[in-house]
């Protein structure tokens, strides 16, 4: 038997912001000074490190549940299942529901208990629960599906990752350009076939010296409201904590799969920052003394920015609908998984089509 990606679905909000729609943002230094660049620059910097043109955000009236429940109706459409043999719903998120305008998260009940709420599933054997974790949220829900699945706990799982950023992120701070909105939900479950699906996964968590990397504090401008607290990030730390841990876990994912680097048709990694992102993919190479090959790495962070836990499950469905130039996957490829994110926390899977 083997436990495998039957149904995808996704949600990409039809609203546009391009790097332009910045040029009039008054960014701060962390001390809520004015930085001496113009925004012009500030903004080609930006788009030369972390290769983002545009991003997405939702509707005014559009919370982070309700874009999951899109995304989770898709894929459960994709899959040709029936909802109510779901035995369990894992939303990923960070954030919680923060409507427009307000400034307070929203997290009872959970995310999962609303969109189980708005798929009308009256199956109560069917457990809803929010699963925090960082950008590599959905991973690691689907990590967890697969031991229910393993443990005989159960035999099909939706797992959501949804993010709304943009009602978190400080306009003042540079970094708010990174950050957007999106869900992508998966459809996890039993099959007959053998030899495939998720073959390694590996998970860790660094927090010594690494918990505070991504956090949640007041905005640089100090003439607002110090109680409001927005998303913040070390960006140097992280990167460097990216380069030095993920190249690894990737590494023992594939060392403990059976494969080969050789083997490796794609690598699906988290859309933190472009530049971050191939630099991680070709120190995996370097650990092999290979050279990363072209076209191995589909990206969507140029058009769609980073919606954190939703940026892997939108990009899968994205593939595999044929919508990201060049990239396609088939039957028997092996697929690499990997992400990063706030705890620190880092998961990687090798996943067989």
């Amino acid at each position: 038997m083997a436990v495998k990606i039957t149904g995808t679905g996704s949600f990409i909000p039809p609203r546009i912001i391009e790097n332009t729609d910045f040029l009039n943002e008054e960014f701060l230094n962390e001390d809520g000074s004015k930085i001496n660049s113009p925004n012009e620059v500030i903004i080609k910097k930006f788009q030369a490190i972390t290769g983002i043109a545009q991003r997405r955000y939702v509707a005014k009236n559009t919370t982070t549940s309700d874009i999951a429940s899109i995304a989770a109706k898709k894929a459960i459409e994709d899959a040709e299942i029936n909802p109510e043999t779901l035995d369990y719903i894992i939303v990923a998120h960070n954030f919680g529901d923060v409507k427009y305008r307000n400034t307070q998260s929203d997290a009872v009940p959970s995310l999962a208990a609303r969109v189980k709420h708005q798929l009308q599933i009256e199956n109560p054997n069917c457990v809803a629960y929010d699963l925090i974790f960082g950008c590599p949220g959905w991973l690691q829900g689907v990590i967890q599906a697969k031991a229910f699945i393993d443990a005989n706990i159960a035999k099909r799982c939706l797992v959501i990752g949804a993010e709304t950023l943009s009602r978190v992120v400080d306009k003042h701070d540079r970094d708010s350009m990174i950050f957007s909105d999106g869900a992508g939900a998966t459809i996890i479950e039993k099959t007959a076939s053998e030899g495939d699906g998720i073959i390694f996964h590996k998970s860790a968590t660094y927090a010594k010296n690494e918990s505070h990397y991504l956090t949640f504090e007041a905005s640089y401008n100090q003439d607002l409201k110090r109680e409001t607290r927005y998303i913040k990030m070390s960006g140097r730390k992280i990167y460097s904590f990216a380069l030095t841990h993920v190249p690894q876990a990737m590494k023992e994912c594939i060392d403990n799969s059976g494969y080969n680097i050789t083997d490796i048709n794609k690598i699906f990694i988290h859309q933190a920052n472009e530049k971050m992102d191939f630099a991680i993919c070709e120190r995996l190479y370097k650990l092999y003394q290979l050279e990363m090959p072209k076209n191995i790495m589909p990206m969507s962070i140029a058009e769609l920015g980073n919606s954190s836990v939703a940026t892997l499950p939108t990009l899968i469905d994205l593939v595999k609908a044929k919508k990201i130039d060049n990239q396609e996957i088939h039957k028997g490829d092996v697929i690499l998984f990997a992400s990063v994110g706030a705890g620190m926390n880092i998961n990687a899977m090798i996943y067989k089509i």
